[in-house]
Order: structure tokens, then sequence, then C-alpha cells
């Protein structure tokens, strides 16, 4: 047996400085508009964002350019677009209006809709890296609250779950689909969050740091999850009087203890969404009109200046080196709002996995293109020509090469 001897170079070289502080949000080309949610690929490049009159927008440049295809139009606010979620590669769809469900395989250009059998009145929704598996909930507009629906078969059926009835504001999922969390708002209830670990089939019920929750997003594995919740004020008095404040919060083990993070604590937090890894978290504000970010898991945030939007959805790359993010109306919430977009230079990381046999390299999707190189003597490089392979369960970039007796030096280099 060929021992391994190896030397691996964990490093990632690109051209100019690593401006991952940053804070610039721009205004994409995307219409002003009221927009209601947004979606990401892996990578970031493709993006797709939805409207209050029913219609879709959909980017293949980070952005730059915007397009609106045959979409399934859906005319009036109760049948307009409620939510929108896709796939890791973006060529999934998939859309919630009223007690249908749209969904398209091939980046937008068709669409087949089909009956979710019982629901009332479907909200948010959540798809698998690999697009089989879907969990939609019903939303805050339906008269009476409903269930949570699944499907492994990309909507071709689809099972109601044991989950309760509720007023359902989010779900997300792992990349693999198995792991889910969704929240609640409703303050009548004993608690607002809910996971699943079999694909939304059974939900247990996870002490709830807040009764009034309204986003949540999961890392890759479905380990690290955060959630935002909206405040809850008591008008009945002069002055009204705050009942429970409107925070982010972050579990490291699937939901199962919760720590709030220090940001505002009046603001309406209306969306968040975090990286593959769990440690780049964005979170947007309706109330208090702003944008935090954070890089090590929200035990700090940076608060962005961006002019005064609405937020209602944002969406991050699988690196979290590109977000995304929507408002429903601008100013003085009179205006439509817009699409908004932060990109920071990404440095990915090198993981190395040996074994007896081979050695596997692999790094998160990035937001920009990287090729993975090699080099005997960290002077002379060559590109690896095998080429990389997704691994959907973690979002990762795979290479596996033989071992040798001889070293080698791997990295990852922007073209």
């Amino acid at each position: 047996m060929k021992l391994l001897k190896h030397v691996v170079l964990l490093a990632a070289v690109w051209c100019g400085a690593n401006s991952a502080v940053a804070q610039t949000w721009t205004q994409t080309s995307a219409p002003t508009n009221h927009w209601l949610s947004v979606a990401s690929s892996a990578d970031g490049s493709k993006l797709i964002a939805v409207d209050t009159s029913g219609h879709y927008y959909i980017s293949t440049n980070s952005g730059i350019t915007w397009n609106t295809n045959n979409e399934p139009q859906l005319g009036s606010l109760y049948a307009s677009w409620s939510y929108i979620a896709n796939s890791a590669d973006g060529t999934e769809y998939v859309g919630a209006s009223a007690n249908v469900i749209w969904i398209s395989t091939n980046s937008g250009l068709t669409w087949l809709s089909n009956n979710v059998p019982g629901a009332t009145f479907l909200g948010p929704a959540t798809v698998s890296a690999d697009g089989s598996k879907i969990a939609a909930a019903t939303g805050d507009n339906a008269s009476t609250p409903s269930g949570i629906y699944v499907s492994t078969n990309s909507g071709v059926t689809w099972a109601h779950t044991s989950a309760p009835s509720n007023h359902w504001q989010s779900v997300a999922c792992s990349a693999d689909g198995n792991k889910i969390v969704a929240v609640a708002s409703d303050a009548q209830l004993s608690g607002s969050i809910y996971i699943s670990t079999n694909a939304g089939f059974t939900w247990v019920q996870r002490a709830s740091p807040n009764l009034n929750m309204f986003s949540a997003a999961s890392s890759a594995d479905g380990n690290k999850l955060v959630v935002a919740s909206n405040p809850i004020f008591n008008f009945g008095v002069t002055p009204y009087v705050l009942v429970s404040p409107g925070l982010v919060y972050t579990s490291t083990n699937s939901g199962i203890t919760w720590v709030s993070n220090n940001l505002p604590n009046t603001f309406a937090w209306q969306g968040v969404a975090s990286s593959a890894d769990g440690n780049r978290l964005v979170a947007v504000s309706q109330g208090g009109n702003a944008i935090f970010t954070s890089t090590n898991s929200g035990a700090t945030w940076i608060s962005n200046n961006v002019s005064s939007q609405i937020w209602i959805d944002v969406a991050s790359s699988a690196d979290g080196d590109r977000f995304v993010a929507v408002s429903v109306n601008s100013g003085n919430g009179s205006s439509p709002g817009g699409v908004y977009n932060l990109y920071s230079m990404p440095s990915p990381q090198l993981n190395v996995t040996p074994s007896p046999t081979n050695l596997t390299l692999a790094w998160t999707v990035p937001s920009t293109n990287f090729v993975l190189q090699q080099s005997t003597d960290l002077v002379s490089w060559s590109v690896v020509t095998n080429p990389p392979v997704l691994n959907l369960t973690n979002l990762q970039n795979q290479v596996t090469l033989a071992t040798s007796n001889a070293s080698g030096f791997y990295r990852l280099k922007m073209p």
C-alpha cells in the first residue's frame, strides 16, 4: 500500500484585496416593484424575485440584468406569489400561490401547477439542493391556520404532515432536505418553532424564544439555524408597552437551544439568510429599514448603510459572499421597492480528507469562479484536470485524487 505523502497548501489565491468587511449594498437593474420574495442559486449567479402583482424576474448574472418570461401571471393580491425557493443549481423553482404550487424545472421557461390537497393558502416553501424534496406551509393570509405539506418527487405528489395547524411564516431545510425548521407567528400558541429530521413527515416542537417568528434559515447540514421575530406590543394601554421584543436568534444544535443576538429589539425582523456553513448571516428589517450582516454565526453584527427601504426578504449564496435583498416598499412606504445585492471578495477554504487510497479536496461552492491547481515545488502550478463534483449534502465541490509517494501542494486560484 502506498503511503500518503501529500502536503496540502490550504490557501485561496485571488487578484485584489479581500473586501469581506465592506458593506456597500447596490441596487440592481431590476425594476422598482412591490417585491415579496427572492431566492439565489448556490453560486449566487442565478436569482429569482417575485412581486405582489404575480410577476417574477430572473437574473443569470448575479443581478446585472433581469428578464421575465412566460410566467404564470397570477393577477390579484390573493393569487400573487407568496414565496419563491430554488434548487442549488438554480434550474428548479418552487413558487406558492393560494393552494397551488408552481414548479419550473428549466429555470423559469415553463411552469407546471398542481393543487395541494387540503391546503388553504400556501405561503413559505423550501427545496432541497437537488430539487427533489419540497416543504410548503400555509401562510399568514389563510383564514384558518393549516399545516405543512411535503413532496419527495419534485412536487408530483404531496403528503400532509403531522405538523400542527398554525400561521406558518417560514420553512428552511438542510441541503439534503431531511432536516427542516418551520416557524410561525401566533402569540396564542405555546411555541412556534418545529423541527423535522425526516424530510418533514414528523415534527418535534422546540422551546421557542419568541412567539412571533417570521423567518428562518439553515446551514447546509441543518445544525446551525437562524430565526427572526417581530416585536409584540400591547396597544391597549397608553403609552403602549413592548410585550415581546423582535430579535434574531441562532442555534448550533438544530434548535435545541437558542442564543439571542445583539440587535435592535424593536425592529420587525422580516427575513434571514445563511451561508452553507452557517457562519455568514444576514437579517433584514421592515420597521427599522435596516440590514445587518454577521461573519461569525451571529456573535457580532455589522449595520449596513442602505437607502430607506421596507425590507421583506433576503437570500445568500452558499459561501455567503453574495447576498440579495428585496423590499416591498421604499421611502415612507408609498413607493415601490427594489432589489439590492452585496458582494464580498470570496476566499474559500480548501478542505482535505485523506484515506489510504485517495485524497479528497473540497470547498464550498464559491460565488466567484476558482480553479484547483497543483504543484510539486510551490513555484510551477498546473490546473487539476479532474472536474469537481458537487456534493448536494453539503454544497461543496469535491475532487478525488489517487494517492502517490510524491509530495504535492494544492491551491484555489481565481482565473
